[in-house]
């Protein structure tokens, strides 16, 4: 009998200052198979990125302390999380503000309301990801 061989879940990290989108967010990821772990300002976000690097970080632009805009340009500058892909979940739906998101160092931006469906497809698409069987994608 060999040995099978097992990958490590993908991991997320999601930084939201709302306790439900943190909690409906990370409900819906770990149901498709990621390892969540969710920070609830820019401080949190930085020092979970840098002590457990995810393999991608959803961050909500507005959040307490060190704003996600920042929080995004310090991940980027940083070699030990400049790689880490980085999607923008915002309600600054105002002209300019995915230019600025990307500027900032943001791979994708998606606006508020986002559904945890349409998250899911994104961090699939920028991770190469399949979906998972019996998801519509």
């Amino acid at each position: 009998m060999g040995l099978r061989r097992t990958r490590r879940p993908k991991s997320v990290l999601i930084v939201d200052d709302v306790e439900d989108n943190r909690r409906i967010y990370a409900m819906f990821l770990q149901f498709e198979g990621f390892e969540v772990t969710t920070a609830v300002d820019g401080h949190d976000a930085l020092n979970q990125a840098r002590a457990h690097p995810p393999d991608l970080v959803v961050m909500d632009l507005a959040i307490p302390g060190i704003d996600g805009w920042e929080v995004t340009r310090t991940l980027k500058r940083d070699g030990r999380t400049r790689a880490i892909p980085v999607i923008a979940v915002s309600g600054h739906a105002l002209a300019g503000a995915e230019a600025r998101a990307r500027a900032a160092g943001c791979d994708a931006f998606l606006t508020k309301p986002c559904l945890p469906d349409t998250l899911s497809r994104e961090i699939h698409r920028i991770l190469k990801l399949r979906p998972r069987r019996g998801t519509r994608r």
